[in-house]
């Protein structure tokens, strides 16, 4: 293997590490808000903004993160935030209010844009035949997601919940360091190039609808990933009436796998086609959410001698089966599109990739306080579900009218290239 091949390879694994470790930190609320909501009394409203503090700012450092990393190179950028987040840390264990606990949610959310400065570096490293799958390796560190579910609560039932930024700000701030000494800059000086282009050159593929088409997509499969990340292990205790251990244990049966297979993802978009793969995602979700929106049902029919009495329900198990499928089709949906961003904008990755990822992140802050609010206004928990099959609907009519009108366009030209050849 040649130094560049070792190289590209090297970095690939340690960013994907310190990924995976900012990506934990980023979700830390998911499991620490179960005991900041017991502790203040706040309701699911509240609890939802809590949730979407440090998703919100996320989604705004990913658009800028991607920005700054086509100006001044992915490798610099993702350092500086993954300190950044680390030290912040430290601080979370004096936070005693719900403003406090949103204001260092709000500096939390630095840890979200470094997917969007990741990108960048690991695009950067790759060629063309490789990039849906580097992209999915990287993007397989939202398994620090699932790594939160398994260790925090262990954490907080053994040393109480004050010691969990502790232990994640230490390990963050050791795996910054590695990174910085274990990855090199790319070869190839792209960045450098772009980075004599103005602001306005580099933010000028921004302009195309088809960007803002891609950020919905991304809209469901990561923003709608993250936030029943966020969501689940309450929606567990509340009602299936599991302890927290428990309820973290089973929302990682849906995080591991959808984080994991997303390397797979990336591989089947190189080899089968970015767009199939996608489409065939939102169906096999379609199918899960029609399951899972269906509230617990009571029914009595009145029939000719006496009446039946049904009771209509998914069971613990069943839930966890549909749940676990939907995370599958969604880290294959989350790689898919990345991969068709950079068939569509291969010298943009930073820039689209950034947006995109914004996007995604929105989903992961709005969601839960929608969630919440449905919750609140209707008293029924599956309207979670409710509202990501409506959102689904949406993404799959905007796709299928996207798809009729480029092979309107393919065959429109075809027919002007005809004509001109008869000439």
């Amino acid at each position: 293997m040649s130094v560049i091949n070792q190289k590209k390879w090297y970095g690939l694994g340690v960013c994907t590490a310190a990924f995976a470790a900012n990506f934990a930190a980023w979700t830390l609320f998911a499991i620490l808000g179960l005991q900041i909501r017991a502790d203040l009394g706040l309701s699911d409203t509240a609890f939802g903004l809590l949730l979407a503090a440090p998703i919100f700012t996320g989604a705004i450092a990913r658009l800028v993160s991607g920005v700054l990393a086509e100006h001044f190179g992915g490798r610099i950028i993702f350092f500086s935030q993954s300190l950044i987040v680390a030290l912040s840390l430290f601080t979370l264990p004096f936070a005693k209010t719900f403003g406090q606990f949103l204001a260092f949610g709000l500096v939390l959310g630095i840890a979200g844009g470094t997917f969007a400065t990741g990108i960048s570096f690991v695009s950067s490293w790759f060629e063309r035949s490789l990039q849906g799958t580097a992209m999915g390796i990287f993007g397989a560190g939202n398994a620090g997601a699932a790594i939160t579910n398994l260790v925090a609560p262990v954490i907080i039932i053994n040393y109480g919940w004050q010691t969990v930024p502790y232990v994640y700000g230490t390990v963050l701030l050791a795996i910054a360091i590695l990174f910085w000494f274990f990855s090199w800059p790319p070869p190839d000086k792209g960045h450098q190039r772009r980075s004599r282009q103005s602001w306005t050159e580099e933010m000028r593929p921004l302009r195309d609808l088809r960007v803002w088409r891609f950020g919905l997509y991304y809209y469901f499969v990561f923003g709608g990933f993250l936030a029943l990340t966020l969501w689940l292990p309450q929606y567990y205790v509340g009602e299936y009436g599991l302890d927290l251990k428990t309820a973290s244990f089973v929302t990682l049966l849906f995080t591991l796998p959808a984080a994991i297979i997303r390397a797979l993802g990336g591989w089947f978009a190189d080899n089968f086609g970015a767009r199939r793969i996608n489409w065939t995602v939102f169906w096999v979700c379609l199918v899960c959410l029609f399951f899972l929106s269906y509230p617990p049902t009571t029914m009595t029919i009145h029939g000719i001698g006496r009446d039946l009495f049904l009771d209509i329900r998914i069971n613990l198990w069943v839930f966890v089966l549909l749940t676990f499928v939907m995370g599958l089709a969604m880290g294959f949906g989350k790689a898919s599109i990345y991969r068709i961003i950079y068939d569509y904008y291969p010298d943009n990755v930073g820039v689209v990739g950034g947006a995109v990822a914004a996007i995604g992140a929105l989903g992961g802050c709005s969601l839960p306080i929608l969630f919440g609010v449905a919750a609140d206004l209707t008293g029924i928990r599956s309207s979670c579900f409710m509202l990501l099959y409506g959102v689904l609907a949406a993404c799959m009519v905007l796709m299928f009218y996207a798809i009729k009108l480029d092979e309107f366009r393919h065959r429109l030209n075809q027919a002007k290239a005809d004509d001109f050849l008869t000439l």
